[in-house]
């Protein structure tokens, strides 16, 4: 034979992976290589001696019952695993349930099922150390929780080994707890900004509405209302009320209509005497003034920095003076 055909023939045999087939409730299985499903369902109708008109098969593993029509899926399995091929007439049970593997010695009815699954994984292990990654959580715990002197005698490791691989799986365990409470984590986080958004829009929400209304609110003298016939909002009548020195809380604007109120509604609106009301729109005129000259002390020494002349305080827009 030519070395060109005989590495061709290893090379094939490298892509092939061995897999065990059987019918539902057939005893007999029998070992294949294939190396995609359609092959894999091609020689198992063929060594299964399936009808024609019952196809075609689905294959599902035979320890739970998985449907394995992805490519993908099929290659991550690892060699030997055991299918059971099913017909267009035929569903898989949990009576056929057979999670012993080719390479099983033992009987089904003499082995633990427990034990099986162990010894199950740890095979698979011994295969393909990365199996790791496709194994369930459950999976993981039913190997580190395997006594070291049995898993070492499965895998004819040393118990050193035996340790270092358990403490791995341990490790892959913890960071994978990790990872779902850092999801759930996120979750919570994501769940808390858009509560504290829809708060956020609702209270921006009701700190316009008063700005509206305190446009079209007559912004009478009667002495005779509550803070229903004044133009200042809720929100302002409750700093007054509730701040000690309230005038500092307010912007210019606001400090502007608390001065426009008469003395005597302010006051029913506040719940307080005349006199105390008189003394919080002095000290909100003297804050206002305070600001303006702030501010036209700004300006005029922002005008002298480029030269230009100050402008009187009378020429300067309305607009400026609620800054």
């Amino acid at each position: 034979k030519s070395p060109l055909g005989i590495a061709e023939r290893r090379l094939m045999a490298a892509r092939l992976k061995r897999c065990v087939v059987r019918r539902r409730d057939g005893p007999e299985q029998h070992g294949v290589a294939a190396s995609c499903l359609r092959e894999l369902r091609d020689k198992a109708c063929g060594v299964l001696a399936i009808d024609k008109a019952k196809e075609p098969i689905t294959l599902v593993l035979a320890e739970d019952g998985t449907i394995v029509d992805d490519e993908d899926y099929f290659l991550c399995l690892p060699s030997n695993t055991k299918f059971v091929a099913l017909t267009k007439d035929e569903k898989w049970s949990s009576k056929s349930l057979d999670s012993g593997t080719s390479w099983l010695s033992e009987s089904v009815d003499e082995v633990d099922s427990a034990a099986e699954k162990w010894k199950q994984l740890a095979r698979q292990l011994k295969d393909d150390l990365s199996n790791i990654i496709l194994m369930s959580e459950e999976d993981l715990q039913v190997l580190i929780d395997v006594p070291r002197s049995d898993l070492a005698e499965e895998l004819a490791q040393s118990e050193t080994k035996i340790q270092v691989l358990q403490d791995t799986l341990q490790q892959v365990l913890d960071r994978r707890e990790e990872e779902r409470q850092s999801r759930q984590l996120l979750e919570l986080y994501l769940e808390a900004l858009k509560t504290e958004d829809s708060i956020l829009s609702k209270v921006a929400e009701r700190e316009a509405a008063p700005r509206k209304e305190m446009d079209v609110v007559d912004t009478g003298t009667s002495s005779t209302g509550t803070s229903a016939t004044t133009a200042l909002s809720n929100q302002v009548l409750a700093a007054l009320k509730e701040k000690p020195a309230p005038e500092l809380c307010l912007d210019s604007q606001d400090l502007e209509l608390v001065l426009k109120e008469d003395a005597a509604a302010l006051a029913s609106a506040l719940g307080w005497d005349k006199q105390k009301a008189g003394a919080l729109q002095e000290a909100c005129d003297q804050e206002l003034s305070k600001r303006l000259k702030q501010v036209q002390t700004l300006h005029s020494l922002r005008s002298t920095s480029k030269g230009k002349k100050t402008l009187p305080w009378g020429d300067w827009p309305s607009s400026k003076r609620k800054k």
